[in-house]
């Protein structure tokens, strides 16, 4: 299979900003979507935006999936988002999830998150958003 194929799974990293200490949902979505064929790198706690985007480019990631529970949302996406522009990588697509008041939703896909997920989304919704809206031969 050449890496333009028509069926090149999707290329997953899921990660987990800053200093919050759960990641159980964040390793809930990286087993469904690597359930659903996709390939998926978690890169665990504690990453900073740089290792992310980092581990991003490294792996050839068509989508970077972050999780926050800590509130800090709003600091550590948008610099994700900064730091993928800035390294010519804007094409990764970027969505998130955890606890995110709706009322920065908004705001957030203003700065570059694709979509953003919140508690009660299920790992359906997730795989066919991820399905739908990445497409692993840009």
């Amino acid at each position: 299979m050449t890496e333009s194929s028509p069926s090149s799974p999707v290329r997953v990293v899921v990660a987990k900003p800053g200093l919050d200490g759960h990641d159980r949902g964040a390793k809930v979505v990286a087993r469904a979507l690597r359930d659903a064929g996709m390939e998926v790198v978690y890169t665990g706690l504690h990453q900073t935006p740089e290792q992310i985007v980092e581990a991003a480019i490294q792996e050839d990631a068509d989508v970077v999936g972050l999780s926050v529970l800590s509130g800090a949302h709003m600091t550590l996406f948008a610099k994700v988002v900064s730091l993928l522009k800035a390294r010519d990588a804007a094409d990764i697509v970027v969505f998130g999830g955890g606890i995110i008041p709706e009322d920065d939703i908004p705001e957030l896909e203003k700065l570059g998150v694709a979509k953003v997920f919140t508690p009660g989304a299920t790992t359906t919704d997730i795989v066919a958003w991820v399905r739908a809206n990445v497409d692993p031969d840009r």
